[in-house]
Formats: structure tokens, C-alpha cells, sequence
């Protein structure tokens, strides 16, 4: 039960953070598309502070809860080598994610449809 925790304090965690991170930066995109400076300031604390609601009560825990029914099952049939496999897979999808947002662009990750129009 110890190691559940430390894993999910110390890895699973971080990792929602640095999802909501990324949000928060495709947020920050989309709200480039509003004029006015002082909505658009409020317009994304309001999607981060929603956003941050989520990660705490549904995304953490949920990543918790799927960590440790692999943990369980990896120490049954594979010992720990099943769950290490997830939380490297964990933490490389976070890594490639980040790697589009920030060295391509926030429209590497977003569907088309949800570019935000040229301004000329």
C-alpha cells in the first residue's frame, strides 16, 4: 500500500500536472483569439481554475486507480517489469506531448478544425 502512494505522489501526480500544464497552454492559444485583454485574462483563469478541479478529483485519482490495478496484476504475472512499462509509457506520451505543444506548436496537437484563424 506504501508504494502505491509514493508512486502516485511522486510520479502519477506530477505527470496530471504537467497534462494540465499543457491545457493550460492550449488555453492560453485559443484565447489569443479574444480582443479584449481583460476577457481574455479571465477567460483563461477560468478554464485553469476548472481545469484544475478536474486533474484533482477525476484525472489524478483515476491514473491513481489504473496505476494500481496494473501494480497489482504486473506483480502477479509479470513482477514489476509490467508496471514500470506504464508509468515509462506514462511518462514518455507526456514528454511527446510536450514536445509537439512547445517546440511545434500548440496546432501539432489540436484538430484542425480547432486552429485558430489567421490574422492578416
Amino acid at each position: 500500500m506504501k508504494s502505491d502512494r509514493l508512486v502516485r505522489n511522486y510520479y502519477v501526480l506530477p505527470c496530471c500536472l504537467l497534462l494540465l500544464n499543457l491545457c493550460v497552454e492550449l488555453v492560453s492559444y485559443k484565447a489569443r483569439m479574444i480582443d479584449d485583454l481583460l476577457l481574455r485574462t479571465a477567460a483563461i483563469m477560468g478554464m485553469v481554475l476548472f481545469g484544475a478541479s478536474l486533474v484533482t478529483l477525476l484525472v489524478a485519482p483515476a491514473i491513481g486507480v489504473l496505476i494500481g490495478t496494473l501494480h497489482r496484476g504486473s506483480r502477479q504475472n509479470w513482477g514489476g517489469l509490467g508496471e514500470l512499462f506504464f508509468l515509462l509509457l506514462l511518462g514518455a506520451a507526456i514528454f511527446w506531448l510536450y514536445y509537439r505543444v512547445y517546440i511545434i506548436g500548440p496546432e501539432a496537437v489540436l484538430p484542425v478544425e480547432w486552429h485558430n484563424p489567421v490574422r492578416t
